[in-house]
């Protein structure tokens, strides 16, 4: 991100990245360091728990229909809360950190996200059940939209390389409880509802870490907070924000929000269906599990190289440009050569995938200001996960009614042209505040 100084011409304001502010630039003193530290591992530790309440139900989800009797139809709408939560919640986040802070928001939702898990095991009934689900939902929701603005208020001068370190996290998380879910349910004796509860002990390691951090209100977490009134359990005030923005007139923000629901969209249809192209072309279920593994580990290494690629980049565009085309390319041998060439089409779709950490680090570079930061994180991130919601369900109906996965991938692939469209927008060197 560009550290120069705002300018302006005759005719027109052009406001460029400024650098922090002297309070947001000071180092940190020596007794905030281990604060510091802290919120690291803080940072970590709550991107972690940001997806394992979704993927263990996903590898339970035929046990849990028959421990609590539920419908299929049920069991498909189950399917499709995460997104709706994520959408109908996220927008809540800036008014809850205006009022208590991000920090404090943050470990509200870890609490969430902690009682969630607890309680989903215990529900008597599929009512229960989902309204425990949807608690954790919640938690997941508002931190989502407010781990970029962490990000940005708390390490101003290392966006790429925090924003990398929680997508990895949360890359990580989400493969780990994919992969060892049903492993763990099976040394546990085999019933789901321990399976899924043990990832509450996860939780409970984030809500332990966020703790001290929020109980300093009014103190820092870092040396930015100490000298701002800034830490992330600060209170009203505290968010630095800049004057109300329209975010609804900035061609940036819609341009934003349309690439993160394309790329979700694209992220949820490759976890839900890219195991049954490959079982239909003939690969087995063991394989085809660990090829969806495949696609979904290699975002823990690239998840942390590509942000920081990114802020060191004026414009995003060609990232975007070069995760479309493996995309495109995924889609093309998964309809050509689906069985033959599998590996490859799991690492290409995987790498496209990574476009998830590119669109949170554009969210930390698209605005000058940590408030500028939570609006558009939250408007990026509901109005592309309501872009998201029909896009499985819309690829399941084509595979039905076709009777093979040729319309259903031409729809993949065609998904890619206008992401890396909004994409290329998004990724101009420019903020929100520019053109509100």
């Amino acid at each position: 991100m560009s550290d120069e100084p705002q300018t302006q011409t005759p005719t027109r304001t052009r406001a460029l990245p400024t650098s922090p502010s002297p309070a947001e630039a000071a180092p940190p003193r020596a007794g905030t360091v281990w604060l510091t530290r802290l919120l690291v591992v803080g940072l970590v530790l709550a991107a972690l728990n940001l997806r394992p309440a979704i993927t263990s139900l996903g590898a339970l989800l035929e046990e849990v229909r028959t421990g609590l009797h539920m419908s299929g139809g049920v069991a498909g709408v189950l399917t499709s809360v995460p997104p709706l939560c994520f959408a109908v919640f996220g927008i809540t986040a800036p008014r809850l950190a205006r009022r208590f802070g991000p920090g404090a928001v943050v470990f509200a939702g870890m609490v969430a996200i902690t009682a969630g898990l607890v309680l989903r095991p215990f529900a008597g009934g599929t009512v229960a059940f989902l309204a425990a689900s949807a608690l954790a939902l919640m938690g997941i929701a508002v931190s989502n939209v407010l781990m970029p603005v962490i990000v940005k208020r708390y390490f101003p001068d290392r966006v790429g390389t925090m924003t990398g370190l929680y997508s990895m996290a949360l890359a990580l998380g989400t493969s780990l409880a994919a992969a060892a879910t049903v492993p763990v349910t099976g040394a546990l004796g085999g019933g789901w509802r321990a399976g899924l509860a043990v990832w509450a002990v996860l939780g409970a390691f984030a809500v332990v870490a966020w703790l001290p951090l929020v109980r300093r209100r009014g103190a820092s977490a870092t040396g930015t907070g100490a000298a701002a009134g800034t830490g992330p359990g600060a209170g009203p005030g505290a968010s630095g924000e800049a004057p109300a923005l329209r975010i609804t007139r900035s061609r940036t923000a819609w341009a934003l929000a349309c690439f993160f629901g394309l790329q979700a969209t694209g992220a949820y249809i490759t976890m839900g269906w890219m195991p049954q192209i490959f079982r239909d072309a003939g690969v087995s279920a063991g394989t085809a599990g660990v090829l969806l593994a495949v696609t979904m580990v290699m975002g823990v290494p690239l998840a942390f190289v590509i942000p920081r690629l990114a802020t060191r980049m004026k414009n995003q565009g060609p990232i975007v440009v070069a995760l479309g085309l493996c995309g495109l390319t995924g889609y093309a041998g998964l309809h050509f050569a689906p069985a033959a060439g599998a590996w490859a089409w799991a690492l290409l779709l995987g790498v496209s995938n990574c476009a998830f950490p590119l669109a949170l680090t554009m969210i930390g570079m698209r605005s000058r200001t940590g408030g500028g930061v939570v609006r558009l994180s939250a408007f990026a991130q509901s109005v592309g996960y309501l872009i998201s919601i029909p896009g499985p369900t819309l690829v399941g109906t084509l595979y039905e009614h076709s009777g093979g996965w040729g319309t259903p991938l031409a729809l993949m692939a065609g998904l890619m042209v206008p992401q890396m469209i909004v994409g290329i927008v998004a990724g101009r060197d420019r903020t929100i505040e520019d053109e509100t």
